[in-house]
């Protein structure tokens, strides 16, 4: 037989025991730096010499992308609209990639002489340069050149080909690093000679 003081002390064991037949609560797994052993950077899978970061600052992005060539009219020098919007393409491109320069080639369609073309070519490939430099691209930068109707886009004998023909192609190249002066070296003589005898 129980006495009245045995009770609480049986009912606080019971509970005890059941507290202990309960599941252990579910741990989440822990997460996971992926960057963790890498010294606390990010680390950048792509490429960047000609990933997506650095694919922009390339004369093939220029032509590919920003677009190299305007087309003419026939026999004309002036921009037309759509001209005019490569071309303010191509000087916000060449405003950002300073270490670039530009040639600008200009042709014409295979009617006409020879010293006609040309000059219809420098022409527009002077108009090209102007509006270039009036967009903010230093002057310096630029070159023109004309090829006449020597080297064209399409060969063949119709409108179609010679609307391809009538037009100035920027190409840019990424210019050389300023050369390092160097001091002069000091010549060995050679044995038996004189190095450097003057009069």
């Amino acid at each position: 037989m129980m006495n009245a003081a045995t009770k609480p002390v049986l009912l606080a064991a019971l509970l005890g025991l059941a507290a202990c037949a309960q599941p252990a609560p579910t741990v989440a797994p822990p997460v996971v730096d992926p960057y963790a052993s890498t010294g606390g950077g990010a680390v950048f899978q792509g490429d960047l010499a000609g990933g997506v970061l650095g694919a922009e600052a390339t004369a093939q992005y220029f032509r590919g992308t920003v677009g190299d060539t305007v087309l003419f009219p026939a026999d004309q020098t002036t921009l037309t609209p759509e001209a005019r919007s490569i071309l303010a393409a191509q000087a916000a491109w060449l405003t950002r990639h300073t270490a670039f320069t530009a040639v600008v080639q200009g042709h014409a369609e295979e009617t006409g002489t020879r010293e006609y073309n040309l000059a219809l070519g420098a022409r527009r490939a002077s108009a090209v340069q102007e509006y270039l430099v009036a967009q903010g691209v230093a002057p310096g930068r630029i070159r023109t050149l004309s090829f006449g109707k020597e080297r064209p886009a399409a060969t063949c004998s119709d409108e179609g080909c010679y609307a391809q023909n009538r037009r100035a192609v920027t190409v840019v190249t990424e210019a050389a690093p300023p050369a390092v002066a160097m001091a002069p070296v000091a010549s060995a003589a050679p044995a038996g000679g004189v190095v450097g005898a003057g009069m």
